[in-house]
Parts: structure tokens; C-alpha cells; sequence
């Protein structure tokens, strides 16, 4: 993010990470106009990069030394209670808090595999509370705007994450499982796209996912739980040898797929 900001927008960055070694990479990239020094003197708005519970954890300690009035995001994969929770941390410093998550992402993590280029064209989430104002909001989609974004939805925690377990941490689980299959090891020179694509996202951070799937748990069990039932279906076709019911199936699957395709086309941002 801050790669992006600095190649498309005029704002003054700070960044600020554990390891000295990536703030003067950042810095040698110009990806950062300094380190971030600990000063929120001149912080208009500050932006929690890190995983949920790190990120309440930060913002706990920091948020008493930030001038009142600062706006604060996070781009965690989870808002639901999270999110409410940073909420009060920010009403009881009387800051304004408002949490938005950008649908771009790399299957391997850290500094040097970043891209100021990763937005580009990608969904944004921006997820307000009922109270939040107007010019908060307006002020996150604009950000998002600049870092590039291709759709900007403005929705609730809970809606947030009902769609987050069906469209990103479904597939995740998904990718994770599919690779364990003996025939692993054997695949090269036998798979294609459709390989590639399936298991890409099987090298995710466990510590990260593992804090976001247990966060958002009641609509990951659902949504799993679903997929393992249409899943049966087509394993009781197969014990069957009924070709039929495979056919139907298969076409249901694509049926849905072609109108899901259908209704995206043209739809604004």
C-alpha cells in the first residue's frame, strides 16, 4: 500500500515495521518518504497493516497518542466483531474509525514480493457502522480510488464477512485441502490452468488465516458445510455410474456460473 501511494498519489507516507531492514528497503525504493518515527503529530490518517490480532493490539497501544480526530482503517480479511472492537478503541480516544479491505492480494507475503501495481482494477470493501459519517466514508473510497480500485462496495461488518467466507476463505480452505493428495508429488506434467488455479493460494500464511477463519467461523462452517453436501452429490453420481444425474449436475454448475457472469457485465461502480 504504501508502493501504491507513492507511485499514483501526492500524499506524505510513513511506514513503520518491526524489522529496521524492511523500512530502509522502503525507504531505498522510495516507497516511503520516512520510517515512521513514532510522531502522529502530522498523521491525517493511519492505516493497521497487520494481522487482527496484532492490529487490535497496536491500536490499543497507539491510539491515546494519536490527535484527536485521526482517521483509522485497517485492511484485515475480517470485520465483523473485530471491527466493533476497533470501533470502541477509537470512540474512547475520540478518533474515527472505519475499516475497509482491498480484494488484491499475492499467495507468498512480506515487502519484497509487494507491488505498487496490486490494486490495480481490484475490488475494494469499505465497512462502516450505521453512525459513521458520511465524509468518512467518502474519504475511504477516494483512497481506495487512487490505489487504483475497479469496484468500491460500501457494506456492513456482517455482511462483510457472510460474503468473505464464500468468496475468498471458502476457496482458501479449498486450495488448502486439495493438495493433500498423495498424487502431489507426481503432478508435474500433468496439470494445467486448471491445476494452477486451484492450488496457488494452498501456500498461505497459517498464522494470518488461521486468526481469520476462527474469527469468522460461524459463516466459514456454513458455507463449508454446504459445499461438502453439493460435493456429495457428485460423488453419490459417480458411485452410481449415473451419467444423468453427472450431466445435471455439471449443468447446473455452469448455468450459474454463466448468469453470475451475465449480471456482472455493465454493472457500475
Amino acid at each position: 500500500m504504501c508502493k501504491a501511494l507513492k507511485k499514483y498519489t501526492y500524499h506524505t507516507v510513513y511506514g513503520s515495521d518491526l524489522n529496521h531492514d524492511i523500512e530502509y528497503a522502503a525507504l531505498r525504493d522510495v516507497a516511503v518518504d520516512k520510517p515512521f518515527d513514532g510522531d502522529f503529530s502530522d498523521v491525517d490518517l493511519a492505516v493497521i497493516a497487520l494481522f487482527p490480532e496484532a492490529a487490535e493490539k497496536w491500536f490499543i497501544s497507539n491510539a491515546p497518542k494519536m490527535n484527536k480526530g485521526t482517521i483509522v482503517t485497517d485492511v484485515c480479511g475480517i470485520k465483523g466483531e473485530f471491527s466493533y472492537r476497533m470501533k470502541h478503541i477509537a470512540e474512547d480516544n475520540n478518533l474515527r474509525y472505519v475499516g475497509i479491505h482491498p480484494m488484491a492480494g499475492k499467495e507468498f507475503g512480506g515487502y519484497h514480493n509487494s507491488s505498487a501495481d496490486l490494486f490495480v482494477k481490484a475490488n475494494f470493501v469499505v465497512v462502516p457502522f450505521e453512525d459513521s459519517s458520511k465524509e468518512d466514508v467518502e474519504l475511504l473510497k477516494g483512497l481506495c480510488c487512487e490505489l487504483g480500485a475497479g469496484k468500491i462496495v460500501v457494506t456492513s461488518p456482517e455482511t462483510h464477512d457472510r460474503m468473505i467466507a464464500y468468496t475468498s476463505q471458502l476457496a482458501h480452505v479449498v486450495s488448502s485441502a486439495y493438495v493433500k493428495s498423495p498424487e502431489l508429488g507426481l503432478e508435474c506434467g500433468f496439470s494445467g490452468g486448471s491445476f494452477q488455479d486451484m492450488t496457488r493460494i494452498a501456500t498461505m500464511n497459517e498464522n494470518m488465516w488461521t486468526e481469520l477463519f476462527m474469527q469468522n467461523r460461524e459463516h466459514l462452517i456454513y458455507e463449508l458445510d454446504l459445499l461438502i453436501e453439493n460435493l456429495g452429490r457428485y460423488s453419490e453420481a459417480l458411485k452410481a455410474g449415473d451419467a444423468e444425474s453427472m450431466r445435471r449436475l455439471i449443468a447446473e454448475g455452469r448455468e450459474l456460473k454463466e448468469n453470475n457472469i451475465r449480471s456482472r457485465i455493465g454493472q457500475p461502480n
